[in-house]
Order: C-alpha cells, then structure tokens, then sequence
C-alpha cells in the first residue's frame, strides 16, 4: 500500500550521523503550491502511480491530506512514502529521523541521532536517489542519516520489489527523491534557516537549506535549471553509566564483609561512565537540468554532493571492582555487602578499597565523507511507446583518524557502589580529589587511521508499451548494468606508558580539566574527572607522538626480550600511522539484469481485478582480495587470497487488488527479494595462528581439539545472498477525501541472516581451523501486520474543525534459528534488533495561518543477543527496553512569502536502557544513556511558483 503521509503531519527536528563508536573500557497553511507531477526515472516506480495524476495542488495540510490518500489509493505499488509539502518542510533534521514515523518502519539511534533502519524487522534495506542506486564508501547502501531533510522531495519504503525496480534488500529499498525544475511552475526561490539549542551540550547550531530553479522556453524548447544548497549541524552530549556485562563470582582472594556474605556471590567486573560527545556538519548540495525539445522528448542531468563531517571527543572512566593490583600485589577488599532483595548471590552493592585503580580515556576523533554522483537520462514518450534510459556514475570515500589519550588514577580509590540505583549503575569516590592532577598518570596514546572507498557506473534502459487492450494496458521490459568497486585499509598504533609512572601534568596536551557533567541533573554520584580537551589532544599529535617515542625506548631498554614494545616503537617511528595490508580488502562487482513486468484488468461481476505481473533475473560476478596473516611459532608471514563469486536470481512478482465497492479494496501480493552480502564480510582473508605440536606426543583421537591444525578469524567468501519470499494482503477503506483506515498483514519466509559464530570447518590452505567469521544463520520467518488510520475531525464544531489525527501501529513477530553446522537441530530465537511492537500519533491543527502538531513514537523492547542456557536452548543475553519519544512543533504564516516556526524534540528525555541477562534467572542493568532534547527556531521563505 502507498501511504504518503503529509509532511504537516508530522513533528520536527531531533539530531542528527558519527564515526562508529568506540567501545568502552568494560565492552570494547501553507500557501497554495502548484506544480505538476515528476515523469518517473525508469527506476523511480512509485512515480509509476503518482504520473497519472497530471497536477497536485497542495493548499496546506487538508490539501495535503487528500492529494496523499488519493495516491495511496490508486496505487499498485506495496509501499509508504512521506512527502514535503513545501521547500525545508520535511520533519526532523535527517531522512533517518523522518523514517522513523512510517507505518512498518523502526529505527536504532545512537549520538542522539537515527542511524540504523529498519523495515519490518529487517535490517537489510537497499537505498535508491532518484531511483537509481547510491551507496556511502564500500558499503551496499547509504547512510539516511547524511540525507538533510530540507533538500528532500519525499521518502519512499518499498516493502516489497517490482521486477522494474533496482533489487530490493531482504527488509526492502528506501529511495529519496529531490525536486527537479519542471516541477515547479515557473521561476522559484525558496529555503530557511533554522536555529537548535541542545540542553544536555548547552549549545547552538545553525541549520539552513536554500533551492533556486527556473524555466524558459527558447527557440530549442524548454529548459529548466535547479540548484540547492544544504549546511545542516548539531553539537550532541550523551551521558551513560553502566555497569559491565562481564558478571562473576568474587576472588576467593579478596576480603568480605560482612563474613556472612561468603565468596560465592557475583557482581559486575566494572562499573562507568560513557559519554559521547562531539559536533557534526553536513555539507550537501544537487543540481538538476532538464531540457524538453518537444513534446515527446525529455533529456535530464542529476548531479548531487553529499558532505559529512565529524568531529568527537567520547570520554570513559572505567572502574575496575575485581582485578588484582600487580604493582602493590593487592587483591580488593569488599566491605558493607548488601545482596539483590530474595538471592544471596547476587551484590546490590559494597564499597570496595585497593585492588586496580579505575582507567580513563578520551578518545578525539575527525572524519570525512564526500560522495558525489552524476547522471544523465532521456525519456521519449510515443503515443503508445515510452522509451527511457538512464547512466549514472558515483565515487564516494570515508576517513577517519582517531586519537586516544589514556590515564589512570595515580592509587586506588576507595568506592561506594549501587549496581541498580535508578534502573542503572551509580558510584562514589568518597575523599578523591578529582580536580588535583597528582592524582593521575599517563596510561597510553593510540592512533588509528581508517580509509574506505567505493565507486560505480550504472546504467539502464527501458520500454513501457501501452497495448490498447483492456485486460493488458500494459508492458514493460528493461535492461540494467553495474559495475562497483569497493576497498578498505586502515592502520593503528599504541604506546603503552603507565609502567613508567609519568604524571598527566608532564605531558604535552594543555590544561588539564573537569570534563563536563552531561547528566542533566540525574547523576548519581561521581561524574567527573581530570582529562586534556579535545584540541589538547588532536591539535597536539605531533608532540604527543615524540613523546610515545621516548616513553617506548624506555620501555624496551627495561623489557629487552619484550617483543610487543618493540613492534610499537617502530610503529610510532614512522611519521604517520602505518596502514596494514593484513587489515585491508578489495572488491569488483559486476551485476547484469533483464525484467519483464505486465498489468493487467478485468471485471467479476461489479468487483474491478487488477494487478501487476513480473519477473526480474540477475547474474552477478564477484572478485574479492585480502592478505591474511599467518603466524607459526612466532613468524609471521602475508598471504595474498582472492576468490570469485557467479550466480544468478530469479525474482518473480505477482500483485493483485480487488475493488467490491468504491470505498473499500483489497490488496494481495507475493515477490521474492534476494540481498547480496556487505563486500567486507566476504573478504577471504584470514588471521591464522598455526598450532605447533609435539611429534612425540601421540593424538588422542577423543579429543575434538585434538585435530585442529590452526585457530583464526576473518570473513567468509561462501557466505550466500540473503533470501525471502514475500506475501502481503491489505484492506483499505477510505471513508472521506481526507479520512481512511488501512489493515496490512504480512509473512516473510527467509533464510542467510549474517552473524559472526565461532566454528570448525576444513580450509583448502590450513586444513582443520577453528575460526571465527561471519556465517549464514539458518531459516527465519516474520509476521505481523500493520493498522494506520488518519482524518480531520470534521464532525467538531465549527471553531474546532482544524483538528485532525493520524496513527499508525505495527506489530511485528519475527523468528530465526542458529546454522545448523553450529546447532544439529537449532531452535527459532528472535531476531535481534526487532522490535515486536511499533506505534506512531500525531495530533495536528490548522486555520488561518497557524499550524500545530504533536508526535508520539514508542518501540516495544528487543533483544541485542542471545546466551546459551545450561540446557543448550538460547535465551536473551542483553536486551533493550522500550523507547518512547515526544515531538512538538507551531508554525505561522506571517505572509504568503515568510513562515516562522518553533519546535522540540525528544520533550520526554527518557533515557536508553537495556538489561544484561547473565544467567536465565539473574540481571544487572547495562547501560542507562541520557540523550539530548532539541529546541528550534525558524523562518522559511518562498517567493514563486
């Protein structure tokens, strides 16, 4: 079903995409807008549906609402979409953040932005610009959160593929569509700028997004040109404490009290605090000409720029509760015991002396992404015969460099520990002075420098033939090539120091101080502690460098046989970080696809019939290199490995929708996707080590170890294509030009989920491996089904009759076993990251000018992985609990030209939690992360038409 769901409709802003987080210590009215309909891109079918409606006059959200439901119901597709109503309209700052209010949709958010998608339950999503496929380095897709949402047009999930369609993920395909000149109908200017306060960082960030296009006619014909421009920026300060997922017994070394508590209780390795932090900007930018020479044909040119820019500053203390303190041979003392109420082996809490000292970094990082694409097209349209092709090519690169400056305190402080004290972890430092730099020593320096890039050419061509024939109006064919390349390398040093005792004061990064307290006046106990800032750190590389150098010789001129020290001196010797061969991988693609597609029409009785049939074959050739690295008593040795890939999908469709009456209809569909395998999880290259054994020893055949000839870790180039067949059925009825209900009901047959499992198998090279790699789990099915209901409440008094609502609930049951090679007779388990519930309202106004809306989205809790339970069965190990948040925002027309607008984000503020199962019957809280709340301020301006 198409759902387009009127961007008013919607709440504004939250945040917006970082470098992959580093582990802690513990886990490492709007005026009337006229403008005709887009001709759809060969690939852009949902354009296919909206191309028959010749003009959408959008007057507000009312206008809005209704030209949305009309599409929705006149389409074939099996989709949801959101559209902009006007320039700088779509809600929230990224098209991640947008995606999160579609019917069916979820999402992950880290650093206070959306950043994993999901679409039903599948993670698995292909990305689509203007219909044809884009992607972020070497990655298969890229990342929504560096789409800005002021330059968008719409959103479309495709839930299910069409055979005319680039190949759908196993979840679907979200393609994002910009506004092209003839869009409009004539000269335009439109744009805005936009302030945000973030409470939890106490800072502001400018927003702002301008878009110029006009049309002539000439004595070629007409052309058309459009530019814009997009600078979206937010500054985000999350705070967590936790405590660590590592849970067991206490040394039978240390010293309890009281003495009744005994040695057999367990309690979390660590307890801390995490808080990510930093700024990021997005630079973007597209241009689009058209030229239509005469009435039959249309020749086009996309072009897009996509910046993203990050700069962070992520600090975790870590306080160790367990280990034993090697420099003063001190294991840690446990005083003031107390147990979870009803267990006696499980700590609520104690105060702990000696033992290891706590640990600190703060890890700087700055990153990069620049993807460009270009693409040039052309559509001649017959009286009966469309022909359309399209060419496009893309590069994209990610950097990263990271530079970590590590402490420790000087002596172990004494602590005060409550392992669930408001739903999370909480710790005093009772008699530490936090603020005297004596008190801390330099525990090390890491760099680390990342590259990633990816580029593409593809092409496509087209034929869509009207046959005059009721029952067959109508078929298309097409043809589409690509061929990709992919790559990565990267490199990391570091120099290990707290042996040497050196002060944190001696050192070449600045002042020394407090980090800041982002809590937001929840914290529990100690929050703060000495640290360099972030320019201390990454503007001072060079000295920090020269000085890991001199404190690595003192290291080998006091451990001379200590190998370790050595490699890292000649690693920091180098004037930039060496970048490893071994850690690096190479891929080329080619993919060719041949797609045939019918609709067709007849009548039973008074009951309308039509639908869509199609089918879609894909040959895809695949060549992947890496260079493992094999050690064998003590010497390492590369080894070049490539191996090539070649198979074919076939991928029918069938969809049928069935109309009784004029209000209501039915919808039936059936496809079959296929997804290909992120290019790094193929790499063949492998990390060996070769186990050296004793000829005179004999084999003792019992023994399943016994015949392991090497132990490693790597990617796996057998890994297969995702795989899923599809049914989906619908009801809608729609009961007024602005009111309707639609039920969705679906089930998904899956099989190849991907995740990493430690296993035996028989490599051609090293014989018997115990390895650790990514593997295809085995089968897996979803079900669910989904309500979405939306009017204006007409039915009020008159001075209420700008009120409206729209709702949308998804439930969602979604099961899959472990590979069989790893379990004989493997249960279904719940997939990770699925939320079984998903609800979405929003309660809106407007008249005379004056627009209102709030937004509620709420998902239900998942599970991030699974244990293995004493019996063999699997239970949850980790799970997250439900997140829920609260959107705000109040629009006014000051004129027919200039809007002014306010908002607010994440109202709620409830933070992130998530349980760590340690045992099936037993739980500790992980994580409690309190993320930012957004306010706004904005003027939007449009001149034209």
């Amino acid at each position: 079903m198409l759902s387009v769901a009127p961007i008013a409709l919607l709440a504004m802003p939250a945040a917006a995409q970082t470098a992959p987080a580093i582990q802690k210590l513990s886990d490492k009215p709007a005026q009337t807008r006229q403008f005709a309909a887009a001709e759809p891109t060969a690939d852009a079918s949902p354009k296919t549906e909206t191309a028959a409606v010749d003009e959408i006059v959008v007057t507000g959200l009312r206008e809005s609402l209704r030209s949305a439901q009309q599409i929705k119901r006149n389409s074939d597709a099996i989709l949801d979409a959101v559209v902009a109503e006007d320039i700088g309209k779509l809600p929230d700052n990224t098209a991640a953040e947008t995606l999160a209010r579609i019917t069916g949709v979820q999402v992950e958010r880290f650093s206070d932005e959306a950043n994993r998608v999901l679409i039903r339950g599948l993670p698995d999503v292909a990305t689509t610009y203007n219909g044809r496929e884009i992607f972020t380095a070497e990655l298969r897709r890229v990342q929504l959160q560096d789409f800005p949402a002021q330059a968008l047009a719409g959103i479309e999930v495709y839930k299910s593929g069409t055979a005319d369609i680039v190949e759908p993920g196993l979840a679907g395909l979200i393609n994002v569509r910009s506004r092209r000149p003839f869009d409009f109908k004539d000269w335009f200017v439109g744009g805005g700028v936009r302030g945000t306060y973030n409470d939890q960082t106490k800072k502001y960030d400018p927003n702002g997004n301008i878009l110029v296009s006009d049309r002539w006619d000439t004595p070629i014909g007409e052309i058309g040109v459009l530019a814009n421009a997009t600078y979206a920026q937010s500054q985000y300060r999350n705070a967590v404490r936790y405590n660590n997922q590592d849970i067991s017994t206490v040394s039978s070394l240390s010293s309890v009290s009281p003495a009744s508590a005994g040695h057999s209780f367990r309690y979390p390795h660590s307890v801390g605090l995490y808080n990510d932090g930093g700024k990021r900007f997005r630079p973007s930018g597209n241009i689009a000409l058209q030229w239509r020479p005469n009435d039959k044909l249309e020749v086009y040119f996309d072009g897009i720029y996509q910046g993203y820019r990050g700069r962070q500053a992520t600090d975790n203390l870590d306080v160790n509760l367990r280990d034993w303190d090697s420099t003063v041979r001190q294991d840690p003392t446990l005083t003031n015991v107390t147990f979870v109420e009803g267990t006696t082996d499980q700590a609520a809490g104690f105060t702990k002396t000696g033992g290891t000292a706590p640990q600190a970094y703060r890890s700087t990082g700055a990153d990069h992404t620049d993807t460009y694409q270009g693409a040039v097209g052309a559509i001649w349209r017959g009286d009966r015969l469309t022909l359309s092709t399209d060419l496009a090519y893309e590069d994209s690169e990610y950097e990263a460099r990271n530079w970590s400056f590590d402490s420790a305190f000087a002596s172990a402080p004494t602590v005060v520990v409550k392992f669930n004290e408001k739903n999370g972890a909480a710790f005093d430092l009772p008699g530490f002075n936090a603020s005297d730099p004596a008190n801390y020593l330099w525990r090390g320096y890491y760099e680390r420098h990342y590259i990633a890039k990816g580029s593409g050419v593809q092409w496509r061509g087209d034929a869509k033939f009207d046959t005059g024939a009721s029952w067959l109006p109508e078929i298309k064919f097409g043809l589409r090539y690509t061929d990709r390349d992919a790559s990565l390398i990267q490199g990391s040093r570091y120099a290990w120091t707290l042996p040497l005792k050196i002060p944190l004061a001696s050192l070449p990064v600045g002042q020394l101080q407090l980090i800041e307290d982002p809590f937001r006046g929840d914290a529990q106990g100690f929050t703060q502690y000495l640290m360099p800032t972030r320019d201390g750190i990454a503007g001072n590389a060079a000295a920090l460098r020269q000085r890991s150098v001199a404190a690595l010789q003192q290291q080998v001129a006091l451990n001379p046989n200590d190998q370790g020290y050595k490699d890292a001196l000649t690693a920091f010797s180098a004037p930039d970080v060496p970048l490893d061969v071994a850690g690096a991988f190479r891929a080329t693609e080619q993919s060719y696809a041949e797609y045939a597609q019918a609709k067709y029409a007849f009548d039973v009785g008074s009951v309308a019939v039509d639908g869509v049939v199609g089918i879609r074959v894909v040959q895809t050739l695949g060549e992947f290199s890496g260079t493992s690295r094999v050690r064998n008593n003590n010497v390492t040795t590369l080894v070049p490995r490539t191996i090539k890939q070649n198979y074919t999908d076939v991928l029918p469709n069938i969809s049928m929708r069935i109309r009784p009456i004029d209000k209501l209809q039915l919808r039936l569909g059936y496809t079959q996707t296929r997804t290909r395998v992120d290019f790094g999880a193929l790499n063949p290259a492998l990390n060996v080590d070769q186990i050296i054994r004793d000829p005179s020893v004999p084999i003792n055949p019992t023994d399943p170890n016994a015949l392991i000839n090497a132990t490693g870790s790597g990617g796996n180039p057998d890994l297969l294509p995702l795989t899923s067949n599809n049914y989906d059925a619908s009801v809608e009825y729609y009961f007024s030009s602005t009111g309707s209900i639609t039920f969705a009901g679906f089930y998904r047959d899956l099989f190849g989920f991907t995740s990493n499992y430690t296993r035996t198998v028989q490599d051609p090279v090293y014989g018997l491996i115990r390895i650790s790699r990514p593997e295809n789990a085995g089968a897996g099915k979803i079900k669910g089904f989904e309500v979405n209901a939306q009017t204006f409440l007409d039915f009020l008094p008159d001075a209420f009759k700008g009120f409206g609502v729209q709702g949308n609930v998804t439930y969602v049951d979604g099961k899959n076993q472990f590979p069989k090679a790893l379990v004989a007779d493997p249960a279904y388990v719940r997939i990770t990251g699925l939320s079984k519930w998903t609800y979405n309202a929003a309660v809106f106004y407007e008249r005379n000018g004056l627009t209102g809306r709030l937004s509620y989205n709420r998902r239900s809790p998942w599970v991030s992985y699974y244990r293995d339970a004493p019996d063999g069965s699997q239970y949850t190990g980790v799970g997250v609990k439900a997140v829920s948040r609260l959107d705000a925002s109040l629009s006014y027309d000051v004129s027919k030209h200039l809007t002014v607008s306010a908002d607010v984000s994440n109202l709620l503020a409830k933070p992130f939690e998530n349980i760590n199962n340690y045992q099936p019957d037993r739980t500790y809280p992980v994580d409690v992360r309190y993320e930012g709340r957004y306010y706004g301020l904005g003027l939007r301006f449009r001149f034209g038409e």
